[in-house]
């Protein structure tokens, strides 16, 4: 009950508009039951032959209460329509809050699909429980009470008689109720992980197309419909063999009611009318007690929407910002890693025991094999995750004492697998900034070599980019990302493999256009060619988690470890090529020749 009483909550942020309608939902109810009361003297009066302006003002107070209840059932449908679209919108907004304020952590465990039914399916199932379940469920109860009490009042024998199958009824719904939690906690799960396929899908359609995996990929699809149309059936055959059920059982009460009532208006203890009020009053009860099996379908979906809409909303997320955290002003950029351990949450230790100093306006490169913890140390600095173990600072202050929002806007980030939304280029570019004026726009634009292709197009910087860039080349993309972070102006910068989906001409423009943007502020490089290396201030050399060197490039090679290894197998043939070499002498960076080495099992890679 606690996930029902919660959803119910929700309903009560809006108490005028719910108190209304549980207003009229109480007077249409009144008005319905009044019905058969006036009918059934409706016709003991047509009986005895009383004078027709009595059977008149009998038939028109019919019509006026059934006015009545049609004008307050519009305005409980109208009210309880507004109340659940409310309730919707405001936790559609909480759901999606809720997300952008979740850190990577949370993130790296959750599907992108299953999160996207949540926030549809699931708070659509809490909307028709607000509407239907939540309201209707008391206007159910209320003819209920009020037939069964007035079936007491007019005859007690016949009351009993007719109510004899109501036991039964209820332990039909206890029985119905459990079924269907379980049924439609299935159903939820299945449409999170249908969403989940057709988001990949749609994602990944050019590797899905590139591989011809469309049949695959549709008998996956067609695995997770078909699951979802054999839960609901089972559901839906739950309700129907209820509602079948229910209807046999009153028709049994039905007949009771005949037999019994004929006894006794041939006893003279109950009159025709009154008869006639116990056949209405014994429709009014069935009709809710059929509706009570939709109900409760109702009420076992919004259960298993709750408990997964409340996975989210009460997720704690393992990045927290202090209530007394500081603002943090335009910092240096003095950036300290200080005995910093680190974990994903498998325990795992993934970076063990880094120290090291970024100064204001150096730039520091981080060089390793896969897995080696380069991308994890840069994560650390935006506080995307939090340290296990030791501390990150930045101009002396612990990242976990700045409040978030300013940390960020200090760290600009320019990653290896660009994101572009689908708006203009204007809107990409000046993300993160949206008051940038569009003379800074087209500046930004011309320091990451983009101004000249946006200039060519139709609409220029008003051109839309499709989803996820897919009118833009890889290299245009990366540029694009460059130039959303120039136009932030961070002390601090983080260069995630920004070459990687570059041509040759455009690498050399853009290293022209970095060198402008880096300088002044201290700047993370995710290494991978040579003349990053080359230019760094310092190259942190990572093996499985640890710094296994640092330096210079000419201390490295001096040092002859682990870099000058790389070097010599994958960033030195990378130089040749660039020169058409083919050199059999490699030298340093430093001019000073290197013997040749042959090395068995192959070259040792530095990619991510």
């Amino acid at each position: 009950m606690r996930v029902i009483i919660r959803l119910a909550a929700l309903a009560w942020r809006y108490p005028w508009q719910l108190l209304g309608a549980y207003l009229c939902l109480i007077g249409a109810s009144v008005a319905t039951l009044a019905v058969p009361r006036l009918l059934g003297s409706a016709v003991d009066h047509a009986l005895s032959e009383e004078k027709m302006s009595a059977l008149v003002a009998l038939a028109l107070a019919i019509v006026g209460v059934s006015a009545l209840r049609g004008v307050l059932s519009y305005g409980l449908t109208y009210l309880s329509e507004a109340v659940a679209q409310r309730v919707a919108y405001a936790l559609r907004n909480e759901l999606y809050d809720k997300l952008q304020h979740l850190s990577f952590a949370y993130h790296d465990r959750q599907k992108t699909g299953d999160l996207m039914s949540k926030a549809t399916a699931d708070v659509d199932a809490v909307r028709w429980f607000i509407q239907l379940g939540l309201l209707r469920t008391v206007q159910l109860v209320v003819l209920l009470g009020g037939a069964a009490g007035l079936m007491l009042v007019v005859n007690w024998r016949l009351a009993l008689a007719s109510l004899v199958v109501l036991p039964f009824a209820l332990w039909r719904f206890g029985a119905l109720r459990l079924s269907l939690m379980q049924a439609w906690q299935r159903i939820q799960r299945l449409l999170g992980e249908m969403t989940t396929v057709l988001q990949e899908n749609l994602t990944g359609t050019r590797v899905v197309r590139a591989f011809g995996a469309e049949e695959f990929e549709q008998a996956k699809f067609n695995a997770k419909a078909q699951a979802i149309a054999d839960a609901s059936l089972e559901a839906s055959m739950l309700q129907a063999t209820n509602s079948a059920q229910m209807g046999l059982t009153f028709a049994f009460a039905l007949g009771i009611i005949l037999l019994v009532g004929a006894a006794e208006v041939a006893n003279d203890r109950l009159t025709a009318g009154e008869l006639t009020q116990f056949i209405f009053y014994h429709t009014l009860i069935a009709m809710p007690m059929r509706m009570m099996g939709f109900v409760v379908n109702v009420i076992s979906r919004a259960y298993s929407a709750g408990l997964r809409i409340f996975e989210v909303l009460d997720a704690a997320s393992p990045v927290q910002e202090k209530p007394e955290a500081q603002e943090l002003g335009r910092v240096r950029g003095y950036v300290r890693f200080d005995r910093v351990n680190f974990s994903y949450r498998d325990g795992a230790p993934v970076l063990e025991g880094i120290s090291f100093e970024a100064k204001p306006g150096q730039v520091v490169a981080l060089l390793g094999a896969p897995g080696s913890g380069k991308t994890s140390i840069v994560n650390l600095i935006p506080r995307f995750y939090d340290v296990t173990g030791g501390a990150v600072t930045l101009d002396g202050i612990d990242v976990r004492d700045a409040t978030l929002a300013s940390l960020r806007r200090s760290v600009g980030i320019v990653m290896q697998d660009v994101f572009v939304f689908s708006a203009t280029v204007r809107e990409n570019v000046a993300y993160g900034h949206p008051d940038a004026s569009d003379g800074d726009v087209e500046r930004a634009a011309r320091i990451a070599q983009l101004h000249e292709f946006i200039a060519s197009l139709p609409e220029r910087y008003d051109s839309l980019v499709g989803e996820r860039g897919v009118t833009l080349s890889g290299g245009q993309q990366q540029r694009l990302a460059i130039a959303r972070s120039v136009l932030l102006d961070p002390p601090v910068l983080i260069l995630d493999d920004t070459m990687s989906s570059v041509d040759a001409e455009t690498e050399a423009r853009l290293k022209q256009a970095l060198a402008e943007v880096m300088r002044g502020r201290t700047t993370f490089v995710i290494a991978h060619r040579l003349s990053t290396v080359l230019a760094a201030d310092l190259i942190l050399v990572l093996d499985k988690g640890r710094i296994a060197e640092r330096g210079t490039h000419r201390e490295l090679l001096e040092h002859g470890g682990l870099y000058r290894e790389i070097y010599e197998l994958q960033l030195l043939p990378e130089r040749e090529l660039a020169t058409a070499g083919g050199v059999d002498g490699h030298q340093t960076g430093d001019g000073r020749a290197l013997p040749e080495r042959r090395t068995p099992g192959g070259p040792r890679t530095g990619a991510q």
